[in-house]
This record gives structure tokens, C-alpha cells and sequence, in this order.
């Protein structure tokens, strides 16, 4: 394996959770502690691994952690009003709902409920629509992190082509705006595209969110090309169970010029990005908070 084209994801989250520790410091200093109010609605096994990584996360890098855990069969009301408590709740920074969420439970307007200001998982449509309209707000922490790991492999991405396969909310959709902009020409492959595989032969850069193993292979990308693969998916390989991602890493490996590993690749940049929208929120809101409380001066008519 050709080492010097893969792109640590551990490495570069370790970077970013190492800043965040080191800005948080600094709040602290100022008698601030960034917090974050963690919800976990029912007893998905994943999504409290998930939960238990972040809580840890946070409390390595100083930002005091709240954990509601909440019965399968919460009504929609009772989550509704936890989060209106958390987003009066001036000591809470940022608010994360973990998904997925019991069946019952509106998804779209449980995460509307979210204060845009601490919705620290960039799902909040005012955050969507900031980020199309390319301004400043919290953006999901996956696409951001993968941003980051584009950043740092290839500088400035002006003028890159880059294909996003996968069109979802979470992932392709902030994903190609977060390219747009960085001022990379951006191509959106999907279920419907015509000649998928065509159009991602012309890309600098690739971004695989699709969910479906290996389903990328050498042939589909051009040479020199960098690739972001963000699809985690659990395979039978030999009587073991394995994690693999959307691309055909061997394959693509003597294809291209960098690529994230699965696991190891963008996984570790998502809660570490968790961490920075934390971070972000606390600061903002102190800004927020230093300028309510500067006294106007008299307007004179």
C-alpha cells in the first residue's frame, strides 16, 4: 500500500480537536464554558456508540457535556419541549438530536425546533439556506470536515472539478455547496443521472456519499484525481464482518493521487467538527451577548 497517498482523517481530527481544546481554554479564561446538550430519543444500539464518542470528545476538549436520554415512546410533545427549555437555556451552546428517530417523531420538525444559533448539526433551514446563499453559519459537520481534509491535501480548491455522488440532505447536498463556495465547478451524480460513471471520469475531485459498497471502482475516476469517501458499510468478507466504504480502495488506490481509508478516513473529521460547531456557537453567542450589552448611544434629532 502506497501510504503517501492516504489521506489520515485521524491525524488532521486530532489537528482540529487540539485547536478547539486550545480556543476553549480561552473562553474559559473569560469564566465561559462551552456546552453541549446531547438528545438520544430510544435505544438504537448504534446511536449510543455514536453518543458515547461525542460525550468524550467533548469532555477532552473541555466543552461540558448534557446527555437527556429519552424512552422510545417519548411523545413528540415532550421532545419539542426539552428542546424549547435547552434553546432558552442560556449555559447551552449547542443542542444535537441524534438521529435516527422513533417513527413517530417528526424529523423535519423536531430539528426546526433547533435555535439556528445552536443547532451545532447544521440541519436548521436557516443554516441550509445560509450555506447556499454562502454565508457564514453552522454547517453539517461531515461535509465540513470533508472540506477540511480538501483543503489540506490540495490547498486551494478554485477551478477544481469536483463530482459529489449522493444528492441527501445530510451529506451531498452541503456537500456541493461547501464546494461552490470554495469556487470549484461541481458536478451532483445521482439515481438519476445519465452515465454516472462518464461524469465522474472528468473530476479532480470526488466525494462517494452514496451508501453502497465499493460500488466505485478504478475505471470510474480519472487519473490524479483526489477522493473523499464517505460511505461506511458493513460487509461479510470471509467469514468476518468488515467496514468498507463507497470506493473500491485497492482499485482506486494506483488510480488516484489521495484518498481517505475506510474506517480512518472521514469518520474521526465528523465529531471532531461537532466539537468546532460547539466552539463557533459559544463564540458567537458571547459576541451576541458583549453586544446586547453595550449601552446605545442618545440619538440626537
Amino acid at each position: 500500500m502506497n501510504s503517501s497517498k492516504l489521506i489520515d482523517g485521524k491525524a488532521a481530527a486530532a489537528r482540529v480537536l487540539q485547536k478547539v481544546k486550545q480556543d476553549v481554554l480561552m473562553l474559559k479564561a473569560d469564566h465561559i464554558q462551552p456546552a453541549l446538550a446531547v438528545i438520544l430519543v430510544g435505544e438504537d444500539p448504534a446511536s449510543q456508540v455514536y453518543v458515547r464518542n461525542k460525550i468524550l470528545r467533548a469532555e477532552e476538549c473541555g466543552i461540558r457535556s448534557i446527555e437527556y436520554r429519552l424512552a422510545a415512546d417519548c411523545p413528540q410533545a415532550r421532545l419539542l419541549d426539552l428542546i424549547a427549555e435547552l434553546n432558552n437555556d442560556a449555559s447551552v451552546n449547542g443542542i444535537l438530536l441524534q438521529l435516527p428517530l422513533p417513527g413517530h417523531i417528526e424529523e423535519t420538525r423536531a430539528l426546526q425546533a433547533i435555535d439556528p444559533g445552536k443547532d451545532v448539526d447544521g440541519f436548521h433551514s436557516e443554516n441550509v439556506g445560509g450555506l447556499s446563499q454562502g454565508r457564514d453559519v453552522l454547517t453539517p459537520c461531515t461535509p465540513t470536515g470533508c472540506m477540511y481534509l480538501l483543503e489540506q491535501t490540495l490547498g486551494d480548491l478554485s477551478g477544481k472539478h469536483a463530482v459529489v455522488i449522493g444528492r441527501s440532505n445530510i451529506v451531498g447536498k452541503p456537500m456541493a455547496a461547501l464546494l461552490l463556495k470554495a469556487h470549484c465547478s461541481v458536478t451532483v451524480v445521482h439515481s438519476r443521472s445519465q452515465d454516472a460513471k462518464a461524469l465522474c471520469q472528468l473530476a479532480d475531485i470526488v466525494v462517494a456519499a452514496v451508501g453502497r459498497p465499493r460500488m466505485i471502482d478504478a475505471s470510474w475516476l480519472k487519473p490524479g484525481a483526489v477522493v473523499i469517501d464517505v460511505g461506511i458499510n458493513r460487509i461479510q468478507d470471509h467469514d468476518r464482518s468488515r467496514l468498507v466504504g463507497d470506493v473500491d480502495f485497492d482499485a482506486a488506490l494506483a488510480q488516484v493521487s489521495a484518498i481517505t481509508p475506510v474506517p480512518g478516513g472521514v469518520g474521526p473529521m465528523t465529531i471532531a467538527f461537532l466539537m468546532k460547531n460547539t466552539l463557533i456557537a459559544a463564540q458567537q453567542q458571547r459576541q451576541r451577548a458583549l453586544a446586547h450589552s453595550q449601552p446605545q448611544e442618545a440619538v440626537c434629532l
